[in-house]
């Protein structure tokens, strides 16, 4: 009979050894992945996610729009946005960013930011393409230009300009512009379609902050 017990007394402290063994693992694993979960994104990262996140927003107060003010268009703009919604979120997925955050434009530039804009962009470095000698009317001063995510031709979209208007989009931080026309009805002042923001865009982001916006024609 004491030769029984101290062998059950063995075996319990081995289990418990065992038990312990595998919660400090498991904790181990959770700590670590709590750790990479934490782990604070680079600047280019953050860029990206914001960028992302704008024209997830941007889309999305477009489909709400047009829900409030349905036309005889509105359902197939409402599905045509619904898939660049679908396309955004895989890209914020695929990037590491928060799926489905978004966020609308950015606050307008400060007013000190906005004097030392220049009243027409620069000539050099001119996206391939765009006319460097096309100059108009500045509009929509301080305001951040981002992608609509559409495919084809390079065009842009607008809530303050009809279809057929042709607008000059410069980006001050590379210099380059693009000319392109209001093919749709979205919720920014110009929102570009991947082709046209590719003309004018830095490698890696998603939202031009300083640009010059011209009506042309």
């Amino acid at each position: 009979m004491s030769r029984r017990r101290r062998l059950g007394t063995k075996k319990k402290l081995a289990l418990l050894a065992s038990a312990a063994a595998v919660a400090g693992g498991g904790a181990f694993a959770m700590a670590a992945t709590s750790n990479a979960a934490q782990a604070p994104k680079t600047a280019a990262e953050s860029s990206v996610c914001q960028g992302l996140a704008t024209a997830l927003g941007n889309n999305q107060r477009f489909i709400a729009d047009q829900q409030a003010a349905p036309d005889a268009q509105s359902a197939a703009r409402i599905a045509n946005r619904q898939g660049v919604v679908a396309q955004i979120e895989v890209q914020q997925e695929a990037s590491g960013c928060v799926v489905g955050e978004s966020a609308q434009d950015s606050p307008a530039a400060q007013p000190s930011q906005a004097a030392s804009a220049p009243e027409t962009p620069p000539t050099g470095g001119t996206a391939p393409g765009a006319d460097d000698a096309v100059t108009g009317e500045q509009v929509c001063d301080g305001s951040t230009v981002t992608l609509s995510g559409e495919a084809g031709a390079p065009a842009a979209s607008s809530n303050q300009f009809p279809a057929g208007t042709r607008l000059k989009v410069t980006n001050l931080d590379n210099d380059k512009s693009t000319t392109v026309e209001v093919t749709s009805v979205s919720g920014s002042c110009v929102l570009l379609n991947d082709a046209a923001f590719e003309q004018v865009r830095e490698p890696g982001k998603f939202l031009i902050r300083r640009a010059v916006i011209e009506k042309v024609g």
